[in-house]
């Protein structure tokens, strides 16, 4: 990826403030530093600082802002650590080690202890500070919004302000490969949360000694990683509570939705009904399909591609954007072509819809 115009514009106006402080400072010590020396350590110190910021390229403000929050609780907590003076206590102990007597060797090695009781003061406060801050940024930075706002709940309500509340996605949607063209889409608004054990039970279904299962927990793994690919696809693997390891799927699945105030997306019907009876808001893949169908209506006109013929002689077929087959009365000759039709009657089967059509005839009188 190239560097952004303003970037560069950045680094130079920083290069070049550099160089100016650097000889200044050389020429304010003349008699001390060249000037080919501060020049020098202008761009050296430039250029380590414009090294770590290319470095850092692709750490956002958002992980910049999550550090640092971590880094404030680690430092914090390493705050409460020294209240107890545990630097003074192991100071203590090598001070205890130091002679008592007057004479010049005695005096001369309780000097060294009392510095040395310093140093191991300092190095062990600032260990603390330096380990608990690091461990803080780096967990802060590993864990996400929801994490985040079991401690601080204004997290949460900008999030379901901005962009909805998340999405737990079980087993079945994920395997669905319409989810990952409904998330592109924008019609996912919301985090894509992924419970661990879904992930697991997708990775089992990949070494499945049945084609048919291997072959549905490959296509699962396929749109997990699309979707983690995507950036417009928020998608993150929660780590679900041992505590519910030992439930049922179903439950496992309401508790992690109900964990993180989430929404449910699935195709089980059980599921959803199980889900909705306990509060849990459900996306049901199934009703959207049903809802997108067309509401054919007997009378209505539509215009119709006639493809094949039908079971009769006189009849032809064709079909609606979603499937469903439209059988045309008296249209065998117009196979292949475009025709206006209207609606005479439906016919509900085990296959789906049938509709049955006559020619719309009207524009030709």
């Amino acid at each position: 990826m190239s560097t952004p115009a303003s970037v560069t514009v950045a680094r130079l106006t920083y290069l070049l403030i550099c160089e100016l402080l650097a000889v200044a400072v050389s020429l304010t010590f003349s008699d001390v530093v060249p000037l080919w020396v501060g020049v020098l350590a202008g761009l050296a110190v430039a250029g380590f600082f414009i090294l770590i910021e290319s470095t850092l390229k692709g750490f956002t403000l958002r992980g910049f802002s999550t550090a640092t929050f971590g880094l404030g609780v680690g430092l914090f907590c390493a705050w409460l650590i020294t209240r107890v003076d545990i630097a003074e206590l192991a100071a203590n102990m090598l001070r205890e080690n130091a002679p008592t007597g007057q004479d010049e060797h005695s005096v001369e090695r309780r000097l060294v202890m009392q510095e040395r009781a310093d140093a191991v003061r300092l190095a062990i406060n600032v260990g603390l500070y330096a380990s608990l801050g690091f461990l803080g940024s780096a967990i802060s930075l590993r864990s996400n919004r929801d994490d985040f706002s079991f401690i601080i709940p204004f997290v949460r309500f900008r999030q379901e302000g901005s962009q909805g509340r998340p999405i737990v996605l079980d087993a079945e949607a994920v395997m669905d490969s319409r989810v990952i063209n409904i998330a592109r889409a924008g019609f996912l608004g919301g985090r894509l949360t992924v419970p661990s054990f879904v992930l697991q039970e997708i990775q089992n279904m990949t070494s499945s000694p049945s084609a048919t299962q291997r072959q549905r927990g490959q296509r699962g793994v396929e749109v997990l990683d699309q979707m983690h690919a995507d950036p417009a696809t928020q998608l993150v693997i929660h780590e679900s509570g041992k505590t519910t390891q030992e439930a049922p799927y179903h439950t496992r699945m309401i508790e992690v939705a109900r964990l993180l105030d989430a929404r449910l997306l699935t195709t089980d019907e059980t599921l959803a009904k199980v889900a909705r009876l306990q509060g849990v808001m459900v996306l049901n893949l199934q009703e959207l399909t049903e809802a997108l169908k067309p509401n054919i209506i007997v009378g209505e006109k539509i215009r119709l591609a006639l493809v094949r013929p039908g079971k009769d002689e006189h009849q032809a077929v064709g079909y609606l954007t979603d499937g469903t087959m439209i059988v045309v009365n008296h249209a065998a000759e117009l196979m292949g072509t475009t025709q206006n039709i209207y609606v005479i009657s439906k016919l509900q089967t085990s296959n789906g819809l049938m509709v049955f059509a006559e020619l719309d005839r009207s524009e030709h009188v």
